[in-house]
C-alpha cells in the first residue's frame, strides 16, 4: 500500500503556530467490477478524490474479474463489485473471489441492494453492500475507515488544513 497525507492540526509551540502532522492513511489497492464505463469512470474519480484509494484495475464481467484477481501479484485490499455485469454476475465474482489468495475485503455497489440481495451478498463473502443511488457517501466513509490505522474507523477531517 502507498500512503496519502491527511490534513494537519495547528498547534501553538512557544508562541508560534506550527502544524502537527497526522499519521498518513494507507492507499487501498482497489479493483472495480462494473460493466458501465460511465459509472466506473465516475466512481473511480470520486473514490480517488475523496478517499485514500488507488484503483489498480477493473473488469466489466465475472470471468475477466476472476481471471485478473487470480493472477499472481494482483493482490488487492478492496474489491468493489456491481451485481449486474456484461457476462456472469457480481454474485459469481463474490463466490469465486472467496477462495483467491490476495483478495482483501469485498464490497458490493449496486442499484439492486434489496434486503434479500444484501443477505445473499454477505453470505457470499461481501463485507458491506451499498446502494448506488443513496449510499455513495457511506462507501467513501467505508474506504476511509479501511485505510485508517489497522482498519479502525476514522472521524472525517476537513482537508482545508
Amino acid at each position: 500500500m502507498g500512503t496519502v497525507r491527511r490534513s494537519t492540526d495547528t498547534v501553538a509551540v512557544r508562541g508560534f503556530r506550527t502544524r502537527k502532522r497526522r499519521p498518513p492513511l494507507s492507499l487501498l489497492k482497489t479493483y472495480i467490477v462494473e460493466d458501465s464505463a460511465v459509472i466506473r469512470d465516475n466512481l473511480v474519480a470520486a473514490l480517488q478524490e475523496l478517499a485514500p484509494v488507488q484503483v489498480v484495475g477493473h473488469a466489466g464481467d465475472e470471468a475477466g474479474a476472476l481471471r485478473w484477481l487470480a493472477t499472481p501479484g494482483h493482490g488487492v485490499d478492496l474489491v468493489i463489485v456491481d451485481l449486474f455485469l456484461l457476462g456472469g454476475s457480481g454474485l459469481g465474482v463474490l463466490r469465486g473471489a472467496q477462495a483467491l489468495p490476495g483478495v482483501g475485503r469485498m464490497a458490493v455497489l449496486s442499484n439492486y441492494a434489496t434486503d434479500d440481495m444484501r443477505e445473499r451478498c454477505l453470505a457470499l463473502g461481501a463485507d458491506r453492500v451499498f446502494d448506488k443511488s443513496t449510499e455513495i457517501d457511506a462507501l467513501i466513509a467505508y474506504c476511509v475507515a479501511l485505510a485508517g490505522p489497522s482498519g479502525a474507523p476514522l472521524v472525517p477531517v476537513p482537508l482545508n488544513g
